[in-house]
């Protein structure tokens, strides 16, 4: 029995496809409640236009935070990255192909460790070494990261270029927000009228869900499935396509064992 918003209903199945974005996350900063600028979530930008000629903190630099700082910068802001942690960045096209075209072939031609070994050397020939810009590489290769942590490459549309050229400007964590702006890890202070999270988001399928996660939905309930909820570095999308259609065989198969 599945209760919705409207009414209870019965179903031999349930999937689960809401996402891994279901829900905004924004950490709690300290002083967040005396800035005296506009604070957001990257979920509620639309686009630049209200900012053009502010100071602007974009904080985090996952695809969206380095999309939002982009589009900020080419129209008009003055715009500030702030980066926690290590970061992989990778080109939209590499060789002329789509940079999941050339993960799928690299994982299926080279072991994982050997892959890791080259992308830096291959990356930073194509888009510069970013490090004495403030971007470090995680410990993890981009391609470990995927698999141990579920976190994809930041898939670079010209924000790396900016970086180089010194239109955005790269900072550390944020430990504090201030009245005018913002205090970094390391005491730094800098001025700003707006701050946009791109902290991310959670699946948020546990407001509706119980289950026990050291089990996994299949070993608690084999009528649940999930699509959607794994992060490739061949494509989320593609995956999803996988996903589906495996969840429909699985399916119809439990369906024929009990006709």
């Amino acid at each position: 029995m599945i209760e919705s918003t409207s009414k209870p209903f019965s179903a031999p199945n349930l999937v689960v496809a809401s996402g891994l974005n279901a829900e905004p996350v924004t950490p709690e900063v300290p002083g967040g409640e005396k800035f005296g600028g506009r604070i957001l979530h990257g979920g509620a930008y639309v686009n630049a236009t209200t900012f053009k000629g502010q100071r602007v903190l974009v904080v985090g630099m996952g695809n969206t935070g380095a999309e939002i700082a982009l589009d900020l910068c080419e129209h008009g802001a003055e715009t500030t990255i702030s980066i926690r942690d290590g970061v992989h960045i990778v080109p939209r096209d590499l060789f002329g192909l789509p940079i999941q075209v050339v993960a799928t072939v690299a994982t299926r031609l080279l072991p994982l460790k050997i892959n890791d070994a080259l992308f830096p050397v291959i990356l930073d020939f194509v888009l510069g070494n970013l490090s004495k810009h403030g971007i470090r590489r995680p410990s993890q290769g981009i391609l470990e990261q995927v698999v141990k942590s579920g976190k994809i490459p930041v898939l670079d549309v010209g924000t790396a270029n900016l970086i180089r050229h010194g239109r955005i400007n790269v900072m550390r964590g944020i430990a504090a927000i201030s009245e005018e702006g913002a205090i970094f890890e390391g005491g730094e202070q800098r001025r700003f009228e707006a701050i946009i999270f791109a902290t991310g988001y959670r699946s948020g399928y546990q407001n509706f869900l119980r289950l026990d996660d050291s089990l996994g939905a299949q070993g608690v309930d084999p009528s649940i499935y999930f699509v959607g909820f794994r992060n490739p570095v061949t494509g989320l999308l593609r995956e999803i396509s996988k996903e589906a259609q495996s969840v429909a065989n699985s399916i119809a198969h439990r369906r024929g064992k009990t006709a």
